[in-house]
């Protein structure tokens, strides 16, 4: 079993691995600024308060870890400015890693995001650039730093994110050439997220996930 750290564990994507690494026995540390009202309590779990910005918090967040998962999110509100947090956050983790001799990171980034952007039908593009091409241009800004680093990287491309449960059904989409958009629940990429944990079969590639 593993020593994971989750950055951007309090909710979401970050939450739901969080939940199913420690029932596969992992010990996990969950780190976010708001990581005491975590409603988990584990002997597996330490929660971490901390901030994904700051480069003491982060480095100090890394001790004896064997692997790192990346679920950040912005707010609806923070959409429609200017978005630096996921590339900012990112430059601040991968060189800790590195001085660490830390290598596997497996980090959430989206459907859009770097070259999967050529694969948005052109239906959808309109849209998805007047909601999000702040937070995907800075996303695949993000992208960029993971992929030129020295890490054991895998990012992973959810398409449209749902609350659904837990299905363990769902399509990996590795090729280009199959990219598409869907639906999938935060719940099954949590589960692609653990059961990567321990495997090194998406080692730097950038799946996308739908249903």
């Amino acid at each position: 079993m593993a020593h994971v750290l989750i950055v951007g564990a309090s909710k979401g994507i970050g939450f739901e691995a969080l939940r199913q690494a420690i029932a596969v026995g992992h010990q996990v540390r969950a780190f976010s600024r708001s990581a005491n009202r975590i409603d988990v309590f584990d002997a597996n779990l330490e929660k971490r308060r901390g901030d994904a910005l700051s480069e003491a918090d982060i480095d100090a967040a890394l001790g004896d870890i064997d692997v790192v998962v990346q679920a950040l999110g912005v707010g609806a509100g923070d959409l429609f400015q200017p978005v630096s947090l996921f590339s900012d956050a990112t430059r601040i983790l991968v060189s800790s890693m590195e001085r660490r001799g830390i290598k596997r990171l497996i980090t959430v980034t989206g459907f859009g995001a770097g070259d999967s952007r050529d694969a948005i039908s052109c239906l959808q593009f309109v849209p998805f650039r007047l909601f999000l091409g702040r937070a995907y241009d800075d996303k695949g800004v993000q992208e960029r730093l993971i992929k030129n680093s020295r890490l054991d990287w895998t990012i992973v491309r959810p398409g449209i994110l749902t609350n659904g449960p837990r299905s363990g059904h769902y399509k990996v989409l590795v090729k280009p050439s199959q990219w598409h958009n869907g639906f999938i629940s935060r719940a099954d990429v949590a589960d692609f997220i653990v059961n990567s944990i321990d495997s090194e079969k998406y080692v730097r590639q950038a799946p996308v996930l739908v249903s």
